[in-house]
Formats: structure tokens, sequence, C-alpha cells
């Protein structure tokens, strides 16, 4: 099988300039629905799901190549090799966020900058760094994901998406989750909440837009402002959006900051 098939990539749209999506913990590219198609009338859109992750091959997840996040920024640099990509704009949710960092670290030469929406390196607390919560806290968040995957999906994720447990964002989010592989999200689940990636910020030389919830109960403004502070090339933009998910519950607000951020000169 092909990384195209594995991962369930699909190309769109028009344009010189390239832009690939890729989403977080527990969501498919059908997350981008309301903002991958603004771009297609002048870009070339590429959209694709996590190994693991809705329509992709589920038995292409390796619980040892994905132990750490260095699994998925190598698929996302096969796949941008696979299609002869090049000055790719990588726009990453959450954990994808930090994937598309790693990926352009590794391979800078494929990358033209970078969109990191709602980004964390740690989501733990250490000392002056306060990624949101306590060791003991993630712990039992996963502790929980464990015993009662559904459980812990109907009763985070309208945290996470920033709205009521009846509000269409939160609805959605709850439906992705529940349809994630449980024995896959626990395991993407621990990786994505236990990984520690502030070391590897300062390498990344692409320029980066950080995109940052005004209210983010997963990452709160201080991490986006940790991550402007050590991205070299890096532009941080707070967006008055409650939750963890703008290009969902506020698409308008996510395209216009991507959109601006394209038509600078990338310094």
């Amino acid at each position: 099988m092909s990384v195209l098939e594995r991962n369930r990539v699909t190309v769109t749209g028009q344009g010189a300039r390239v832009l690939l999506f890729a989403h977080g913990f527990g969501c498919d590219q059908a997350m981008w629905r309301q903002v991958a198609p603004e771009f297609e009338t002048d870009h070339r859109v590429v959209l694709y799901d996590l190994t693991g992750a809705g329509g992709s091959d589920l038995g292409a997840y390796d619980f040892a190549r994905y132990r750490s996040l260095d699994g998925h920024a190598e698929d996302m640099i096969e796949i941008c090799e696979a299609l002869g990509l090049e000055r790719v704009v990588a726009v990453g949710h959450s954990v994808s966020a930090i994937i598309a960092a790693l990926a352009a670290i590794r391979r800078p030469d494929l990358f033209d900058r970078l969109v990191l929406l709602s980004p964390s390196p740690c989501f733990m607390n250490d000392g002056a760094y306060r990624g949101g919560f306590e060791r003991a806290e993630l712990e039992g968040l996963i502790a929980f994901m464990d015993e009662n995957y559904l459980g812990w999906s109907t009763q985070l994720a309208p945290t996470i998406a920033g709205q009521d447990g009846d509000e269409p964002g939160a609805v959605e989010l709850t439906q992705s989750f529940c349809r994630t592989d449980p024995r896959i999200a626990q395991h993407f689940g621990r990786v994505t909440f236990l990984s520690d990636r502030r070391a590897d910020m300062p390498n990344l030389e692409v320029p980066a837009l950080i995109v940052q919830c005004a209210d983010d109960a997963l990452a709160p403004v201080g991490v986006g402002e940790w991550m402007h502070a050590s991205i070299p090339r890096s532009a941080l933009e707070v967006v008055d959006v409650s939750g963890h998910c703008p290009h969902l519950t506020a698409p308008d607000v996510t395209v216009r900051a991507i959109r601006a951020y394209l038509g600078r000169d990338g310094s």
C-alpha cells in the first residue's frame, strides 16, 4: 500500500502554492472542511488522515513507530515526497502543529512556512513553564481514557471545543473522538499528552505563525508566548476564541489569520 493510500491523501484546488493540512488528536481530515475549501481557488490543498485516524489504514499503526511524534513527522515527509511537493505551507492543529514543526526541522527544504494552530510542545507544568496541567492531572486524564474511552470522549470533548455539550462544535468533536479506534486513541493520547518537545523548538528555522486562542483549556496563552519566544522566525496571533479548535468553532477567524500570514514575506 502506498503512503497516499495509507493516509487517505486527497488533493484539491489549483495554484502554485501548496497548503497541507494536518488534524489533531481524535480527529481526521474532515475537521478542515470549513477552512480548507476557502483556499482551493488559488492553492493546491492537500489533506490526509494521520496513521491510525479516520480513513487511514488502521493496520499500519505500528505501536513502536508511533511511540513518539517522530513517526508521524516522518509520515508527513513521506507524503510530501510522494506528491513531489516543494515549498509547502503546512497547517497543523494541536499535536499536528508539533508534528509539522518536527518534520520541518528534519527537512526544512520541503517547507516554505508553517501555521501552528493551538500548538503545545508540552502540556505539563515545569517550573516557570506553565503547560496547563500538573503531572498527576495528566496521568488522571490518561487513566480515565484507558478505563472508559467513550466516557472520556463525552466528558472532555466539550471542554476541548470550548462549548457546551449540545453546541455544534462540541457535538462534532465528541462524535469524532468516539469514532476513533480506542486502542489507538489510548496509545496516541498518551504520546500526545506526555510528550515534551520543547528542546526541539529553537531548531525550527522555517518561518511559523502561532495561532493561539485567548481562552484555551488545553494550551494557555503562555504556551503560545513561549513558542513565539523559542522559535526564531515566528509570529504570534492571539485570536478572541474560546476552546482549542478554532478551525472547528471559528473557521472564519482561522481563515483570516492564515490568509493574512500568507500575504506576508515570511521573515
